[in-house]
């Protein structure tokens, strides 16, 4: 089947799932995980045969763990289109409404998107997890996954696609785009077949859809999250919340990968901290300042403020002030999630006022920047973009809206 075909089979199953009522569609995401969960040996076969090519092909360690599926991430996917079943449908809500003067009634009503194209790199999980979402907002899914998990994918939507026959629903509603570079490119140039395109992955996989799509384009960003303790912070939270922010899991996007330290703090926290993270495995890359308080710390370069490490490595820096550290926020972050770590309420209030980003957090780790710790079920990724959609994005954002205008023969003068 030719790309197009698979896009106009998406358009006509789109048109079905707008028009399906919330237990019509609860009901296929129960079957869809009762046909991924009876799949488990598949997938994970699938799975090995993916991870044993990445190592052939010097995949690196952050990339490999992207693409491994444990027990705990296929269980993941499984729970996770559960949980969707058991969220509120987005689709109808009135999300204002108001009668003009002259009676007129309008509504302001959420709608699907209707065809959803969703390019991404290695994680196989977000495979379930956007087929889910998509559906339960009633919007057909292309997924475009990378080589990389292909056989993972493959498997993983066979499964889904069961499901959705098991419900009765078109199985063209999840659906794989394979092929090579010319596949994406024809996903991001399908306007008019496919609605929005979202990419989800690394930096440069962004930046080539943003740059090369004639498909509107929701953004979802790389993240160099910076982590800012103030002179005013308890240094003992914040090690603990710097620990699990680098080190709880680091191929992700809410990982931290600055560290900004006050001045006057710095004698304090930074021994602490280097200590600790070292023992852990991390390497701190480090101005001169930083430098001074260990030789474990590596001298950091210009560019290492720009890195989305996605590893076990951390750049740290020295501000003397809330100001240098919102000034360095502001020239190197991706506009992710940016935390400080304070008891000073004014510096708080002045940070999540002036810095720039889907998220800030205050004395919380940037790993809670996910939409399953907001309660939203699974998420299709974090956006930072500033329209439609920004941060976590789960069923409400792959909505759109219609008016609604009601009348009883009303004309305008």
């Amino acid at each position: 089947m030719t790309f197009a075909e698979l896009a106009q089979a998406a358009k006509e199953a789109a048109v079905e799932l707008a028009g399906l009522n919330r237990g019509r569609k609860d009901a296929a995401l129960l079957a869809m995980a009762d046909a991924l969960y009876a799949a488990r040996s598949d997938v994970v076969a699938a799975n090995g045969r993916d991870i044993a090519a990445g190592r052939d092909n010097g995949l690196s360690e952050a990339l490999i763990d992207r693409l491994t599926l444990t027990q705990a991430r296929f269980d993941g996917m499984v729970d996770g289109l559960r949980a969707l079943a058991a969220l509120p449908d987005p689709v109808g809500d009135v999300v204002r409404g108001w009668t003009l003067a002259n009676g007129v009634r309008v509504r302001q009503v959420r709608v699907p998107l209707g065809v959803v194209g969703i390019v991404y790199e290695s994680r196989p999980n977000v495979t379930a997890d956007a087929a889910g979402i998509c559906l339960k907002a009633g919007n057909a899914a292309l997924l475009r996954g990378s080589s990389s998990a292909l056989e993972s994918n493959r498997a993983i939507v066979a499964a889904l696609r069961r499901g959705l026959a098991v419900a009765d629903l078109p199985e063209a509603a999840v659906q794989l785009v394979e092929g090579g570079r010319e596949a994406t490119g024809e996903l991001m140039r399908a306007r008019g077949l496919v609605d929005v395109l979202i990419p989800r992955g690394g930096a440069g996989l962004i930046k080539a859809v943003v740059e090369g799509s004639t498909v509107p384009v929701i953004e979802t960003g790389s993240g160099n999250c910076h982590l800012y303790v103030d002179a005013a912070a308890d240094w003992r939270m914040a090690l603990d919340i710097l620990v699990n922010a680098k080190t709880q899991r680091v191929s992700v996007c809410n990982a931290v990968e600055t560290l900004l330290v006050h001045a006057d703090i710095a004698d304090q926290f930074l021994p602490a901290a280097i200590a600790r993270l070292t023992d852990l495995g991390v390497t701190i890359h480090g101005t001169p300042r930083v430098g001074e308080y260990s030789a474990k710390v590596v001298p950091a370069g210009e560019r290492e403020f720009e890195e989305e490490y996605l590893s076990m490595d951390l750049a740290a820096d020295i501000v003397d002030s809330i100001d240098a550290a919102i000034a360095h926020i502001r020239r190197y972050s991706t506009g992710h999630s940016e935390t400080i770590v304070t008891q000073d309420r004014a510096a708080a209030d002045r940070f999540t006022a002036e810095v720039d980003a889907a998220a800030v957090l205050v004395n919380a780790s940037s790993r809670f920047v996910d939409g399953g710790e907001f309660g939203f079920g699974a998420e299709i990724g974090i956006s930072t973009q500033k329209l439609h959609a920004r941060g976590p994005m789960g069923l409400p954002e792959m909505t759109s809206f219609k008016y609604v205008v009601e009348g009883e023969g009303q004309v305008r003068e």
